[in-house]
C-alpha cells in the first residue's frame, strides 16, 4: 500500500485523533450506549446483554466510574444485592462527542469513495 507524502507544515491532523479512548472502547462504548437509553440500568441485565463475564464487566464499569463518566449505586431489590449504572452529565457529553468523531469519519469514508471494484 503506497501513502501519500503529507507537509509536514500543513495543520491537517489524523481522521480519528478526537477519538477518546475511554469511550472508544467497544464495550465500553455499548455500556455507555445502554446506559444513555435509560435512567438506571442494572449490572446483570448489561452482563447478558453485552456477552461479558462479571469480572470483565466489572473492569470496564470501573474504568468509565473513575473517568467520571458514569455513576454506581448498589443496593438489594428484596433480599437480593443489585448494582445499577448510571450514565452522567459528563457521560452523555464524551458520548455525544464520540458519536459526533464517529459521523465525521463516516461522512469522510463516504466522501472519498472512488470508482467500485
Amino acid at each position: 500500500m503506497v501513502s501519500e507524502s503529507k507537509d509536514p507544515t500543513t495543520q491537517e491532523t489524523s481522521p480519528t485523533e478526537d477519538l477518546d479512548d475511554t469511550v472508544h472502547q467497544r464495550v465500553r462504548l455499548g455500556i455507555l450506549t445502554i446506559a444513555n437509553e435509560s435512567r438506571k440500568v442494572e449490572f446483570r441485565f448489561l452482563q447478558v446483554t453485552m456477552g461479558l463475564t462479571a469480572g470483565n464487566l466489572s473492569q470496564h464499569i470501573r474504568v468509565l466510574e473513575e473517568a467520571g463518566l458514569i455513576s454506581v449505586h448498589k443496593g438489594a431489590e428484596g433480599r437480593r444485592p443489585r448494582t445499577w449504572v448510571s450514565i452522567t452529565r459528563v457521560g452523555k457529553v464524551a458520548l455525544r462527542q464520540e458519536i459526533a468523531v464517529l459521523k465525521a469519519l463516516v461522512s469522510r469514508v463516504e466522501r472519498s469513495r472512488g470508482p467500485s471494484t
